[in-house]
């Protein structure tokens, strides 16, 4: 059964989650622009790097709000699990784009790092440019975590965690920049901008690998099947739970599960015994969207089961 929401309450999330991705790309779009001007201007390219990450977070801004009105599309004959996981097959694109713009960043600050020709001093302004820029998406990350948190949007705390790395590669250009200038070297710059690449390149990986789990089925954290294990002990009538299945539409779980009743009752008894297993799962397990439970004799149980969890198979796996 599904999880009771109003149509108002959902389009109010919606709502919330369209208008943090206008802020988020209208922030972003300003830092960016800022950065990638002030870095030719000032010949840096670690403020030219941060800047084409932060054009990133744009792209990221732009595909929330195309997802977030995807997403609550109602489900039809095609598509009858609805669309959420069109954000896992966005996210898995997106890696890409930012693997991409890492490994030309990666190029430039090593074909920069090689070159011949003398090396100019970055001039005072990208340290400045790259302050504003800190200060910027530390308000963004905040903004973004807040309304996530608010309003139970896995986008918008992914968006916050991305953003909150990206303060960490401003900080890291910061720090190379402090040292060129106190130092005098210029390569500094370079080599700031070599490690920006690789970090970026490492977060596009991160992202890519994390959105499989959704795509394959599988679940973030598998402490949930524990969780469902301990709700059918707490529930009087159910035993022996198997075939325990989980997996995530975003942030939301669909669990199906197999217990077995005592055989001499009645089917409104199985009923109300399964009825209180659902109960129980969804005080014990959080974002629940819908719970499928089968209800079968003790004893009925097939050896020919080959998928999900049970109790022997949970522990001898982990």
């Amino acid at each position: 059964m599904p999880v009771e929401c109003p149509i108002g309450k959902i389009m109010n999330r919606e709502q919330i989650i369209i208008r943090s991705s206008y802020v988020s790309a209208a922030g972003n779009a300003v830092l960016s622009v800022a950065k990638i001007v002030i870095g030719i201007l000032s010949g840096s390219l670690a403020v030219i790097g941060d800047g084409i990450d932060s054009a990133t977070d744009v792209l990221i801004s732009i595909i929330m709000i195309f997802m977030a009105h995807l997403m609550n599309r109602p489900p039809n004959r095609k598509y009858v699990y609805g669309y959420n996981k069109a954000e896992s097959i966005a996210t898995k694109i997106l890696s890409l784009i930012i693997f991409y713009a890492g490994i030309q960043m990666f190029v430039t600050s090593v074909q920069s790092f090689f070159a011949s020709e003398t090396k100019a001093m970055p001039a005072l302004i990208a340290i400045y440019v790259t302050v504003f820029s800190i200060f910027g998406k530390l308000l963004l990350a905040w903004n973004q975590y807040h309304q996530g948190k608010k309003n139970n949007s896995s986008m918008l705390i992914a968006n916050a965690v991305n953003m909150r790395n990206d303060v960490l590669i401003s900080i890291s250009v910061l720090i190379g920049l402090g040292f060129t200038f106190i130092l005098k070297m210029p390569i500094l710059d370079s080599v700031t901008s070599l490690i920006v690449s690789i970090f970026i390149v490492k977060s596009s990986i991160t992202i890519f690998m994390d959105s499989n789990v959704e795509l394959m089925d599988g679940v973030k954290d598998e402490s949930v099947y524990q969780k469902i294990f301990e709700a059918v002990d707490r529930t009087v009538g159910a035993d022996n739970p198997h075939r325990v299945r989980s997996r995530q539409v975003n942030n939301l779980y669909l669990i199906v599960l197999d217990i077995e009743v005592n055989p001499l009752i009645t089917i409104r008894e199985a009923h109300d015994i399964a009825e209180a297993v659902e109960k129980n799962i969804r005080k014990t397990v959080e974002n629940v969207y819908d719970i499928i439970i089968h209800t079968e004799p003790s004893g009925a149980r097939s050896d020919n089961e080959q998928f999900g969890m049970d109790k022997n198979n949970y522990a001898r796996l982990t």
